[in-house]
């Protein structure tokens, strides 16, 4: 019988052939002679996502996030592990005149411009060191480079709404996705639309009623206007930038996608267009957007303190990204009282940023028009998984 020292020594030799073996792709099965050779271990799909609040999924938690619906559903189709790099933020503007002149925040609840969508590239870039690792790119902007001020601002014309919008979602996003195709020079690359915040679904409750004052009042230039007049001046706005932002960022992907190949080659960039009822819009019967939390109770204290108790907001970080923004705005002990007055006023829209956002059907729906679009790059790219079949 062999001693105890022999069997381990059979053990080990056993296991270091077994690695050699192995590691070189040859593997011999037991029942026959026949050699069976590996294929090798197909690598991760990279996913990048840039952009602001929508691609960042303001409010959401991360398994709601449209990018991390994205990210399951390529998993699940292709048989491929996934990592994602989230470089979007809420705030996100696409460019900035000084690129290097803001202060980012740690929590991308945070509505702040800075990292601007197109210093994210260059901050997403460093990380890789090889652009062409990325695979698929998510990118969304251009309503920061507007501004709420402007879209949500019922004292503005729908033709000063158009102008702005083919100003900002033009130019600006043509660059931005030239250079992204640059950067990542074999990714595919989602641009993702916008959709009409409000609609004639949307109810005039008092709730509606006190934001639209809000940024209205915000306009001291404008005139006096009824919160009905208000709202259905804001509903004609939405509408317009919703088809005007489509039409610039289609136009857009089909001239770069030009650009950067001949007439019938599989286009690198494709628009995914977010189909969006006016069912769909904020305060609306089947809103897929945050609002404030309407629950009665909410309401009755909102209302017996005439104010002093501000409405909540219904998300799933509301709690997290108070602190985040009480922090972000604390006030500075030099500070005057001017800028004590204007930190305030940040901290406050930081708090409510979740507003009209994506809520976790919200997501889905930006989810579907994303996978939509990116089922056909599925076979073009080669991320389907082989099958491994066993050799002769």
């Amino acid at each position: 019988m062999p001693s105890f020292m022999e069997r381990v020594s059979r053990q080990i030799f056993a296991a270091t052939a077994l690695i050699i073996l192995t590691s070189s792709g040859l593997v011999f099965s037991q029942t026959s002679e026949r050699v069976v050779q590996l294929k090798p271990i197909e690598r991760q799909i990279n996913l990048l996502v840039l952009g602001d609040s929508i691609l960042w999924g303001e409010g959401l938690k991360t398994e709601h996030k449209s990018w991390y619906l994205v990210k399951t559903w390529l998993a699940a189709n292709t048989g491929r592990a996934v990592v994602e790099r989230i470089e979007a933020h809420a705030g996100a503007v696409i460019e900035a005149r000084d690129e290097t002149d803001g202060m980012g925040a740690a929590d991308g609840e945070v509505n702040v411009g800075f990292p601007t969508v197109s210093h994210q590239i260059a901050r997403a870039l460093r990380q890789y060191t090889d652009g062409s690792k990325v695979d698929l790119v998510l990118v969304n902007g251009c309503a920061n480079d507007i501004g709420s001020e402007s879209l949500l601002n019922a004292a503005i014309s729908t033709d000063q709404i158009r102008t702005l919008t083919e100003a900002k979602c033009g130019p600006p996003v043509e660059r931005l996705l030239r250079k992204i195709t640059s950067s990542f020079a074999t990714a595919h690359v989602v641009l993702t639309g916008y959709y009409p915040f409000f609609s004639e679904k949307t109810r005039n409750d008092f709730l509606t009623k006190a934001m639209a004052r809000r940024f209205f009042k915000d306009n001291p230039g404008a005139g006096k206007m009824s919160s009905k007049a208000t709202l259905e001046r804001l509903i004609i706005n939405s509408r317009v930038w919703y088809e005007a932002s489509n039409k610039s960022m289609a136009e857009v992907v089909a001239k770069v996608n030009a650009d950067l190949g001949p007439p019938g080659s599989p286009p690198r960039i494709v628009f995914a267009e977010i189909h969006f009822p006016p069912e769909y819009s904020f305060g609306a019967p089947e809103t897929r957007l945050w609002n404030f939390n309407r629950s009665p109770f909410k309401l009755l204290l909102v209302l017996l303190s005439f104010g002093k108790i501000k409405p909540e907001t219904n998300d799933e970080r509301r709690k997290q990204r108070n602190a985040s923004c009480d922090e972000f705005y604390k006030r500075l002990p030099t500070d005057t009282q001017d800028q004590k007055q204007e930190r305030d006023n940040k901290r406050l829209k930081c708090r409510y940023a979740a507003l009209g956002h994506l809520n976790r059907k919200g997501a889905l729906v930006y989810a579907d028009a994303i996978t939509n679009q990116v089922k056909s790059a599925i076979g073009q790219a080669g991320w389907l998984r082989e099958l491994r079949a066993p050799g002769p």
